[in-house]
């Protein structure tokens, strides 16, 4: 399976934020989207998502050299600040969405087995959401998607204000679900990005532009990407 983006632009006012973009994510892998602060990874992921409208270009997902175009199932989103239903304790939450999702889940399991599955403690399971901490929304928010198995996971900085255990188990994670998906990671953190991720894609002068990990020693390589977003910061 590859993900497809064709010919992708988008524009705010004058301002060109992607541009023309063509590039290709294949299954199995996680990538390390890396770009300054402001370079349009939000917007990136907001366009794939369709919470933003596009000015050109398109999506499609590939399978056995068959393409179809892109549906909301399709993708997953995990924000850097988790939006959560504070009303509700994580228990009704995690309930709430399997019955509204249950026909399309797969290998359906009990609650109490998905936060056993997130370290999410028996007593933090009945407390409101509301009284979670970041992390712990963040565990639920990427639990919902993990239950939905979408084909593309788009995770939006979602380690940037974790403690060091609770990113740690996250990353873990991450690694054990990429197999059958295909995962864009986002983040301004170099040395996450090349802990975590197979390979690196620079969002530079809005464009995409793959860096080889393989092809260079990591002096090489972190001087080319810190070379890149400099120029990219003197636009």
């Amino acid at each position: 399976m590859r993900f497809i983006i064709e010919h992708l632009s988008k524009r705010f006012g004058k301002k060109e934020v992607l541009r023309d973009i063509d590039f290709a994510f294949e299954e199995g892998k996680i990538y390390g989207l890396l770009g300054r602060n402001g370079a349009g990874k939000t917007t990136l992921f907001n366009c794939i998502n369709r919470d933003m409208g596009i000015d050109g270009g398109s999506f499609c997902l590939e399978t056995d050299g068959q393409r179809r175009s892109l549906v909301p199932e399709d993708v997953g989103y995990v924000l850097s600040a988790p939006v959560v239903p504070e009303f509700l304790t994580g228990r009704e939450f995690l309930k709430f969405f399997i019955d509204i999702n249950e026909k399309s889940i797969r290998n359906l399991r009990r609650p109490d087995d998905y936060f056993n599955y997130m370290s999410i403690a028996p007593d933090d399971r009945d407390k409101l959401l509301k009284d979670y901490s970041h992390g712990m929304k963040n565990k639920m928010q990427m639990l919902v998607n993990i239950i939905a198995e979408p084909n593309i996971l788009l995770l939006d900085e979602p380690l940037t204000s974790l403690d060091v255990v609770v990113a740690e188990e996250m990353k873990t994670l991450l690694r054990s679900l990429k197999q059958g998906r295909i995962t864009i990671f986002s983040t301004h953190i170099m040395d996450l990005a090349l802990d975590l991720c197979d390979e690196i894609v620079l969002l530079n002068h809005g464009e995409l532009e793959v860096v080889q990990k393989s092809s260079m020693d990591s002096h090489e390589f972190k001087d080319k990407i810190i070379a890149a977003l400099k120029e990219e910061g003197h636009e």
